[in-house]
């Protein structure tokens, strides 16, 4: 043991080398770690630095206008709005929409809809900075069409009969023919059909001492008009129009058009011409107008408006012919 210890005491250390300046190379690894550690740092710290300049470059919102303030609308529609933000380059321009009156009219990324009847605040706020813009609407019930016009104290729809139970689309449109007391349109141009898709003319007389509400082809609310109701449509003293001459134009269509000298309204009928009562041959397309009231004469005929370029008036004709239909509202 001694002679272990001996030994141990008597080995010979190897001296440490050194360099030229003076430093030993293990001191030198040490030092080296160290200003490796260091340019690290500086490095990441560069790279926030860096981060933190390009976040500093970002464009701050201003401000935010919509391009209508006021607004007005009826239930039912809708209306977008359009938020532009100030100045247009700027970073962020995302915005939120808000009505302070839901149940009144919603907002939904800028498309605001009428609810009910109502004023409602619309606000658009920038999500950058809390810039605000609004818009006041205003929501009124919708005002429904009115699809007739008074003359003379009778209420005559805008538009022809078409198929039963519908209107023409315009007024200047002819719609479909039909018999006396029948429900069975005919079409106003050849080949001949019925709004059943038959083909064959019915030549027989129809019965019946008025039109029957259960065959008259008028759309709901509406009815064939009276002789009665035709008269006061003539009646020269409270309706204007051309007794003789040339016919009326509405969008390129001949017809003849009649005014209440009290209201300035007025209905346009159009000169669609007629089906013959035996076998249903179309005549006078755009030279006349024949259109029925609900009116018999006797058993084989009845009472209806007839025109042309030279004649304006009530008259009467076989129950057979085919013609025009223009309702009264009931």
């Amino acid at each position: 043991m001694k002679q272990n210890s001996n030994l141990n005491r008597n080995r010979v250390m190897e001296p440490e080398t050194i360099s030229k300046n003076g430093v030993s190379p293990k001191n030198h690894r040490s030092r080296g770690n160290f200003l490796m550690i260091v340019c690290f740092a500086l490095a990441v710290g560069f790279i926030g630095c860096d981060k933190d300049k390009d976040n500093n470059n970002d464009v701050a919102v201003t401000g935010v206008s919509l391009d209508k303030a006021i607004l007005t609308l009826e239930v039912g529609e809708t209306e977008t709005l359009t938020a532009t933000i100030a100045p247009s380059d700027a970073t962020n321009k995302n915005v939120t929409w808000n009505s302070d009156k839901p149940t009144i009219a919603t907002v939904e990324n800028g498309i605001v809809t009428a609810v009910a009847e109502g004023t409602a605040t619309i606000t658009v706020t920038t999500k950058d900075g809390g810039k605000t813009a609004i818009c006041t609407v205003t929501v009124i019930e919708s005002v429904p069409i009115k699809e007739w016009v008074e003359i003379n104290g009778v209420k005559w729809a805008k538009c022809n009969v078409n198929m039963p139970g519908t209107f023409t689309a315009n007024p200047e449109d002819a719609g479909m023919f039909y018999q006396w007391n029948r429900k069975i349109g005919w079409s106003n141009a050849d080949p001949m059909v019925n709004s059943d898709g038959g083909t064959t003319w019915d030549d027989s007389y129809p019965d019946g001492e008025t039109w029957e509400t259960s065959n008259d082809p008028s759309p709901l609310g509406y009815r064939v008009p009276t002789l009665d109701e035709i008269e006061k449509l003539l009646d020269e003293t409270k309706v204007t129009y051309t007794k003789v001459g040339a016919l009326d134009i509405e969008n390129g269509v001949p017809g003849r058009r009649f005014t209440d000298k009290t209201s300035g309204e007025s209905i346009f009928l159009p000169a669609a011409g007629y089906r013959y009562g035996s076998g249903g041959t179309l005549y006078g397309v755009g030279t006349i107008g024949d259109y029925w009231s609900s009116t018999q004469l006797e058993a084989g005929n009845a009472y209806g408006l007839y025109f042309y370029d030279s004649f304006a008036d009530w008259y009467h004709y076989y129950r057979t012919y085919g013609f025009s239909v223009r309702p009264v509202a009931e």
